[in-house]
């Protein structure tokens, strides 16, 4: 029986009158307006005994949709799990470094690095060596940043007991420091010594190898999966209509219908046919899979090597489907295919279909190698969904043509056009093949291609190919001719609109239709955009900076203290958004590169409003007469502290992106929605009209 069951028996049911009524809205109400302090992860923790060793175990559990990043996640992105042994020094001894249980790694496009991180769960142990007998607590300290569509800065504080049996055989550590030389012969001290080194090199090389080893990828998502099989069958699609496949259609399907006795014996052996395509590609996706393993699989997307293997790769297949050369597997492989296939029956089928997929690899082969290193970053299904996608593709047409042979009437003759479709697939090799040259740049952060350079190497490559299509290029294969169909002009007039489109990125603009293939636009040259000044700024361009000013996203000046926004926004009268934010919040960056860059929304942050950002995982250390404990018992120590204290105690949650418009005396303006965090343009616009509104 909970509390609210004990209290209604207890009292007769005519006491419920209005004012316990009242009350208890008032407790609900009260509750309903601390909700919003989030705390998705829940912790449990022990400590368990290994040998003369203990091992301290923490539990996460993580809500639904929400992500932990991992102590791995590199510096440059997301907030990486910091653990700190508050009570260590002459305690006990770290064995080795924490080691995590299942993690996800993946590329992230906005900072430009390989991040890690937990779903579902979070598992973390360490292994501790016991040195003082009396030792009572563990006490450990964990900083970790949640996100979702908003993110969480979180501290967790853990102290844990230890048994007693823990610390029968603890030991005073036994360091140089202690030895006396006067007292211990100077071999022994050397022996000790050499000990001493030869350990902490062999725990240097365990600390490498718990991080390596610990990053086991979670399964694939069934949303990525569905993505992955529609692009997998998009791609078997387009490979149809190449010179290596499309001809192939009619030639097999009159095979069948002629040499079948009856027109059920024809449609049944096209469809076994049909099958055999599709099992002969899930097949090698399960061994790409079974083969590489799930480890290796998950690493392709951002491991360095791999991304420079696939951008040559895909250099020499755009370099085939341009004309240069043929990509071809031995001939020896189709003549002993063509003779298995001769034999007829199920197994003869099995082997045209063989025979195909080894006759057509000049065409599909360029497809199929990108299309496995996306569906590798997938998991181990990955290759397998995205091979099922392709095939299934690729064998349909088979099928439902041995089906209704008429239809066969309504399919366009074999011509140049074939080899058309063949070189617009070159030119999109290349443009992909930078895209992973670029995933290296980033991860290696050399600058080498930067966001300019990556678009001019796309204007050039799509700039071509507009000119190919209108016919003032011809390549190798193409055959001569006096016009262009209006389906080729049609086209070329597309990739012409999308080349124009691309030129402005090169001064700054945010060409959000690509946004996922180029780096970022704090990876550029200019960040600011054209001349460092991202388009200006009214107050800036008359007065200059004031002092605790400084350009923001987009040249948008803001300020990073409370007090010195405030100041300013007093002197020139003008309300205050409040924007509180996180130098690692991946939805911050998202909102200001998708949604503060709207031609609508920029103007009004320059000129209507005055921007304080207040960075909640701000590092460093407030001067020491600034620093104060709150009544909850948290220590403020850091700027980041400050600004989640103040964001907690006034606004009553803990998640950033966050956004409030208040007057000059700090009161909240807007009446809808007090607050706002992760929205659409459109509802952002809107919030942010009426907030400035109710100012005036």
């Amino acid at each position: 029986m909970n509390f609210t069951q004990s209290y209604q028996a207890s009292i007769s049911k005519s006491v419920w009158n209005k004012t316990i009524v009242f009350l208890l809205f008032f407790i609900f109400a009260f509750a309903n307006s601390n909700a919003q302090i989030l705390e998705p992860v829940k912790w449990a923790s022990k400590i368990e005994k290994k040998g003369n060793n203990a091992v301290l175990i923490f539990d996460g559990t993580i809500e639904k949709d929400w992500h932990m990043y991992s102590q791995f996640t590199p510096e440059g992105g997301p907030l990486a799990l910091e653990i700190v042994f508050k009570n260590q020094k002459g305690n006990y001894e770290l064995v080795g470094k924490a080691k995590e249980g299942k993690t996800r790694t993946a590329f992230n496009d906005v900072f430009g690095v390989n991040e890690t991180f937990f779903e579902g769960k979070a598992h973390i142990e360490q292994e501790i060596k016991i040195i003082n007998p009396n030792l009572k607590t563990v006490d450990v300290d964990f900083d970790f940043q949640v996100c979702k569509e908003v993110c969480i800065n979180s501290n967790k504080k853990f102290s844990i007991s230890v048994p007693s049996t823990f610390k029968m055989d603890a030991v005073p550590a036994i360091t140089e420091s202690k030895l006396d030389e006067t007292k211990v012969p100077a071999l022994v001290v050397d022996t000790l010594s050499t000990k001493v080194e030869k350990a902490k090199t062999a725990l240097a090389k365990t600390e490498v190898a718990v991080s390596n080893e610990e990053k086991v990828p979670a399964p694939a998502q069934q949303g990525s999966l569905l993505t992955l099989f529609f692009l997998a069958f998009l791609g078997g699609f387009t490979a149809l209509f190449t010179p290596c496949v499309f001809p192939m259609i009619p030639m097999t399907v009159s095979f069948f219908t002629k040499q079948s006795k009856t027109r059920a014996a024809g449609i049944r052996n096209a469809i076994i046919y049909g099958i055999a395509i599709i099992l002969i590609y899930v097949i090698l996706g399960f061994s790409v899979s079974w083969i590489f393993g799930a480890d290796a699989l998950n690493s392709l997307a951002t491991n360095v090597y791999f991304n420079l293997l696939f951008f040559a790769l895909l250099i020499v297949f755009a370099s085939s489907f341009l004309g240069a050369f043929e990509i071809m597997l031995p001939n020896s492989w189709a003549n002993k295919v063509d003779k298995q296939a001769d034999k007829g029956g199920i197994i003869g089928i099995l082997f045209m279909a063989l025979a195909l997929a080894i006759v057509s690899f000049s065409c599909t082969g360029p497809i199929v190698g990108p299309l496995l290193f996306q569906a590798a970053t997938n998991g181990v299904l990955g290759p397998i969904v995205g091979m099922f996608g392709f095939s299934l593709a690729l064998a349909l047409p088979f099928m439902l043509f041995a089906m209704f042979p008429g239809w066969l009437n309504s399919l366009p003759k074999s011509g140049g056009w074939l080899n058309t479709v063949k070189v617009v697939l070159g030119f999109l090799e290349l443009a992909l093949a930078f895209k992973f040259l670029s995933n290296a740049d980033l991860v290696l952060q050399l600058h080498l291609l930067e966001r300019e350079v990556f678009l001019a190497i796309w204007i050039a490559i799509f700039g071509t190919l507009a000119f190919y299509l209108f016919g003032k290029i011809t390549l190798p294969h193409d055959s001569p001719t006096n016009h262009i169909s209006v389906g080729r002009l049609s086209f070329g007039l597309i990739v012409l609109t999308f080349t124009i489109y691309l030129i402005p990125g090169l001064w700054g603009a945010p060409l959000k239709l690509i946004s996922a293939f180029p780096p970022p636009q704090t990876y550029s040259e200019s960040p600011l955009g054209f001349g460092g000044s991202g388009g200006g700024n009214s107050v800036v361009s008359e007065k200059g900076l004031p002092e605790g000013a400084e350009l923001g996203p987009h040249g948008i000046m803001v300020f990073h203290d409370y007090e010195d926004g405030v100041t300013f926004a007093k002197s020139i009268n003008k309300p205050i958004m409040l924007d509180f934010t996180g130098y690692a919040c991946v939805n911050c960056r998202k909102m200001e590169n998708n949604v503060w860059s709207d031609e609508r929304i920029l103007p009004i942050l320059k000129n209507d409003v005055v921007l304080i950002s207040l960075y909640v995982d701000d590092k460093r250390e407030l001067p020491k007469e600034e620093q104060f404990v709150t009544a909850a018992g948290d220590k403020i120590i850091t700027v980041g502290d400050k600004w989640t204290d103040f964001m907690i105690s006034k606004y009553k949650t803990n998640t950033q992106p966050l956004y409030i418009i208040t007057d000059l005396e700090g009161k909240n303006i807007n009446d809808t929605k007090p607050t706002i965090s992760y929205v659409s343009t459109e509802e952002y616009l809107v919030w942010l009209k009426q907030g400035i509104s109710n100012f005036k």
